[in-house]
């Protein structure tokens, strides 16, 4: 299911070190899971992202940097209240209720010469139903007036997380290759 999570970092034109949280008001904040089963694609989303980035120095992408997000499994909404009880049952939302993934920017490249869009791929640790995995995840960052936009898509494999695909009919199962993408806005901490 696809959640999580992400990656990367990004200032306005004037960039400062420091932190850069989850704007939680900010209206486009998105984390969505696609599975596709023969003739049968089903997905959800939910806007319950939060965290940071944070490096020191005074310029983007400088020295020490972390990231750290978290997305509440149990929010995301399918569009049809049966599945969503299923799919919290089969993630095990109860003990296990947030897909956490804590990295660090490995790269960066400019997208052009306005350098207000970058390339990333952020190395870190996703952690889902209690297995934490060493995952790459590409993504971008466009700086916004006064604040910046990440965008990250990429696959799990549930069975990389020992969830188990539950069926959707007698001989047809979810896709063990979940989909997920997201999209969320940061703001500068002061």
């Amino acid at each position: 299911m696809r959640w999580i999570i992400p990656l990367l970092l990004c200032a306005p034109l004037a960039v400062h070190g420091g932190e850069w949280h989850v704007d939680k008001k900010a209206a486009g904040n998105r984390v969505e899971f696609t599975s596709k089963v023969v003739a049968f694609t089903f997905g959800g989303t939910t806007a319950k992202i939060d965290g940071f980035v944070y490096w020191e120095g005074d310029s983007l992408f400088a020295a020490k940097d972390k990231l750290h997000f978290e997305v509440d499994l149990a929010s995301f909404d399918t569009g049809i209240g049966k599945r969503d009880r299923d799919m919290r049952r089969v993630l095990g939302t109860d003990q296990w209720p947030k897909a956490v993934y804590k990295g660090a920017i490995a790269e960066h490249t400019a997208v052009d010469s306005t350098v207000v869009a970058y390339r990333v791929k952020t190395k870190g640790i996703l952690s889902l139903h209690g297995v934490e995995r060493a995952v790459e995840v590409p993504g971008t960052v466009v700086v916004e007036e006064g604040r910046s936009k990440i965008e990250a898509a990429f696959t799990i494999k549930l069975t990389d997380y020992n969830i188990e695909a539950p069926s959707l009919a007698a001989f047809v199962k979810v896709s063990e290759e979940i989909a997920v993408e997201v999209s969320c806005y940061l703001k500068h901490i002061q």
